[in-house]
């Protein structure tokens, strides 16, 4: 009876753990400090988007942020996982640890001037058309939130803030999962732009990319073709057999490519032609699959066109791991801090906007939250934030930076992350994610049950092994 009885009380005590309400005193805190720094992080998350710089080179836009945090009274580790953009910022000491995750490259090709119209800017090749400009700051401004509120009230744990570069296919977060950076955090929060708010469980894609180059032998093109060996046709041959091959994977299958040096003039035979590749799926064991294949057909278009043929691994993701447990304290926080309005002007540029779709949403849909769905199997875009999702609980959310309507990638996505109506965004997502670490602070049950269902999620002999094998940082592939 004795054992009964205590057994009834550690059920109610973790009941009544479980049931325990956020604090409103912090809550207060938090949104009021983000709403004071609107226009210091609107100006941060600005200056990012005029950097526009891609995977590995965002010097500048990685030192932003690193000395905003610094300021702030972080610990700052720079270079981390052998990548120079790459850093950790630390505050406080034992735990919880709460890791926040931090982007800040952008796409080549989609240079856009923050207005609702096609406009290229001059000199700048590149543009934020992911909104990572965003997604940094807002984590930022979150973490500094977290730390001035734990000051203040002398909360004990830790917030380690992961400034991640080349997210874009250079897969950023994978060496620094593979080098142990999150081997001792409890739980890691992210977010991402996007057209609509949404903090559901989700999936997404695993992903595999890499480039194939062929070496040919040059000759001129009307005088010797028989003496020439064309690297651009052993790429051609590769990409029409892959081509064929789409008839016989899987349909949620995705394979890519873009030919990146096809020749230099039409009267010389190519001697170096290279082409660029991902495949998608949503398993990764899928993706190893279809990528041998691929690289069966380099070699088979090699043999071919008489050419030479090899490939370097650029990057390698998992697909995202949901965790509801975890995605539910972000979704209620959501719900929480609430979608915004359009002011006039802003209105006046949206509707432009979408002149530019077919059936465009309303617009007053960024002040919606959309239902918390479970979608353990569904995505159609990749993100290393997968591998982070494989080693510890990780949850998150998106919010609407960007016209209802809008597709990520897009010049479209670019103007508006220029403009205030991308910062205003950006500012939900900074108070979300702080409010769901306060939570997890408080309420450390929250924590354990992210961990139970990781743990059977994963399942007890799951060792991670990252698809890019033990491969050096890529330091180079935006080159």
């Amino acid at each position: 009876m004795k054992y009964l009885c205590i057994a009834l009380l550690l059920i109610a005590g973790s009941a009544v753990a479980q049931k325990k309400k956020s604090d409103p005193k912090a809550q207060q805190e938090i949104i009021k400090s983000l709403d004071a720094d609107f226009d210091k992080y609107s100006g941060i998350a600005h200056q990012i988007w005029e950097f526009a710089e891609v995977g590995y080179q965002e010097v500048k836009s990685s030192a932003l942020l690193q000395e905003t945090l610094k300021q702030a009274g972080f610990k700052v580790e720079a270079g981390v996982a052998g990548i120079p953009t790459a850093f950790v910022a630390t505050y406080g000491s034992g735990k919880p640890v709460i890791g926040i995750l931090g982007e800040f490259d952008a796409l080549p090709g989609v240079s856009q001037d923050a207005t609702p119209e096609l406009k290229q800017v001059p000199g700048r090749p590149a543009g934020h058309a992911c909104g990572h400009h965003l997604f940094g700051t807002a984590s930022s401004a979150a973490a500094i939130a977290v730390k001035n509120w734990m000051a203040t009230n002398k909360i004990q744990g830790t917030i380690r803030f992961y400034g991640t570069p080349a997210e874009e296919g250079g897969s950023g977060k994978v060496y620094m999962v593979r080098e142990g950076l999150f081997k001792d955090v409890d739980v890691v929060f992210h977010w991402h732009p996007g057209a609509q708010n949404n903090a559901g469980a989700r999936s997404s894609l695993a992903n595999k990319s890499g480039k194939f180059r062929f070496t040919g032998i040059a000759s001129h093109a009307a005088a010797a073709p028989e003496r020439g060996r064309s690297a651009l046709d052993g790429v051609e041959a590769m990409n029409d057999m892959v081509n064929m091959m789409r008839e016989h994977v899987s349909s949620e299958t995705r394979i890519h490519y873009v030919i990146t040096r096809g020749g230099e003039a039409p009267n010389v035979v190519p001697a170096f032609a290279e082409v660029y590749y991902y495949v998608r799926h949503p398993k990764r064991d899928m993706v190893k699959e279809v990528w041998e294949r691929v690289t069966r057909a380099a070699q088979g278009a090699a043999l071919g066109t008489d050419t030479k043929v090899d490939w370097e691994i650029t990057g390698g993701v998992y697909d995202l791991l949901p965790n509801e447990a975890l995605a539910r304290v972000v979704d209620t926080n959501l719900r929480l801090v609430g979608g915004y309005t359009y002011s006039d002007s802003e209105k006046v540029f949206a509707e432009k906007i979408q002149k530019t779709f077919t059936n465009a949403p309303a617009l007053a849909s960024t002040n919606e939250i959309s239902e918390f769905k479970i979608l353990p199997g569904a995505g159609f875009g990749s993100t290393d934030v997968g591998d982070v999702s494989w080693v510890v609980p990780t949850a998150g959310l998106s919010t609407a930076t960007w016209v209802p309507g809008t597709a990520a990638h897009s010049w479209q996505a670019v103007a508006a992350g220029g403009t205030s109506i991308g910062h205003k965004g950006m500012l939900m997502a900074a108070k979300t994610l702080a409010l769901s670490i306060v939570d997890v602070i408080n309420n450390p049950v929250l924590i354990e049950n992210a961990w139970k269902e990781f743990r059977t999620a994963t399942g007890a002999n799951f060792k991670y092994e990252a698809l890019i094998g033990d491969r050096p940082p890529a330091l180079n592939y935006r080159e």
